[in-house]
């Protein structure tokens, strides 16, 4: 005879159920199985760039942006995990967005962080934040820090894509936070500073006369330093993988990685939710490993395949995928392959709650 679960010889009395139930009240025995099951365990996935290329020219052919509605005029594909139903991760949002020639996206901010990682771009295809146009050519990655007013122009003749990247599940979904939000008064904010403000201002020397609160910007608080407007130009991030290449060993994991770091403090992460990095694969496999955090990775160059938990994931060029937590993984590039990193491991590492390792067998 099989015996029962303890749980099972646990038999309330009606009367006592009926109060628990009367208070909204339950024994610590009943409510433990429910959580960790709010949201579905995350799924391995990946998009490849043929079938996502289809759907935005589809979208760009029967929406213009300015029939759009207010908050939300941004033509925008989004990749949504099965487990999730409304983005990529429960941590992170990945959206791939197009403007056509002579569209703008709207002016707004938000208390969300965000960045564009310039796909299909131009010279003259710009985002505007904090009052300076950043050309957005291929690869360049811009950010858009927490409050700071932005809109896309495009004044090319091609139709411009990139991804845009936020944090957006963690702060709605995973903190039901809100996200403050406000559109600008204008189409187009006032370009009120110099291409290459910004940059000037974190990339070569600091204002001796300015000193910052370590307030994060907007109706915010926080323990972090903001991140400032910036972009990080593409050539000169590759030139430094190569130069690494040259130079050092690889990582087990990562092969050889160079991370994005707020430009406030040099030092990583990017932004206090999320951590980039950009990863040059040429030296066979990397070891497998496993880790609490969530990943994207978006494909810059080459082709090969991530094997997550016994599945093999295979990518080329600008295809997404993701790796869940806790799944056991590698890479496998074909050649030389160039990857972008995104990972929510920074909000575990703020709690001590980071874990990685490799596998015992």
């Amino acid at each position: 005879m099989a015996q029962k679960d303890p749980e099972e010889l646990l038999e309330l009395s009606s009367e006592t159920r009926t109060i628990l139930e009367e208070q909204h009240l339950r024994p610590l025995w009943e409510v433990e199985d429910d959580f960790g099951t709010v949201i579905d365990d995350l799924e391995a996935d990946i998009w490849k760039w043929d079938e996502i290329q289809t759907a935005i020219d589809h979208i760009e052919d029967d929406v213009p942006i300015a029939d759009l509605p207010p908050g939300f005029q941004r033509r925008v594909a989004v990749p949504i995990n099965a487990s999730i139903g409304n983005s990529i991760s429960n941590t992170i949002y990945v959206g791939i967005q197009t403007v056509s020639p002579g569209e703008t996206a709207p002016s707004h901010r938000h208390g969300a962080n965000a960045l564009r990682f310039t796909i299909d771009g131009a010279e003259d295809m710009k985002t505007v934040v904090a009052g300076e146009e950043f050309p957005m050519k291929d690869n360049d990655l811009i950010t858009t820090p927490q409050w700071e007013w932005h809109d896309h122009v495009n004044d090319s003749d091609e139709t411009a894509a990139w991804l845009d990247v936020l944090d957006l599940p963690l702060v709605l979904d995973s903190l039901n936070a809100s996200n403050v939000f406000e559109n600008h008064e204008l189409e187009r904010q006032p370009v009120t500073k110099t291409q290459g403000y910004w940059d000037s201002q974190y990339g070569r020397g600091r204002p001796t006369d300015e000193k910052s609160d370590g307030s994060i910007p907007g109706p915010f608080e926080g323990i972090r330093e903001p991140t400032p407007p910036y972009r990080f130009g593409w050539d000169e991030m590759l030139e430094s993988l190569h130069q690494r290449a040259d130079n050092d060993d690889p990582d087990p994991h990562d092969g050889y990685s160079l991370s994005y770091v707020n430009p406030a403090t040099g030092a990583d992460p990017l932004f206090p939710t999320m951590s980039f990095r950009a990863q040059l694969l040429n030296d066979g496999p990397t070891d497998p490993h496993f880790h609490n955090a969530t990943e994207v990775f978006f494909v810059i160059d080459g082709e090969g395949a991530t094997h997550v938990d016994g599945e093999a994931l295979e990518w080329g060029k600008w295809d997404i995928f993701v790796v869940p937590p806790d799944a056991t993984h590698h890479h496998e590039p074909d050649d030389e392959a160039t990857l972008l990193g995104m990972s929510d491991r920074p909000v575990l590492e703020a709690f001590n709650f980071y874990a990685e390792a490799e596998p015992s067998s």
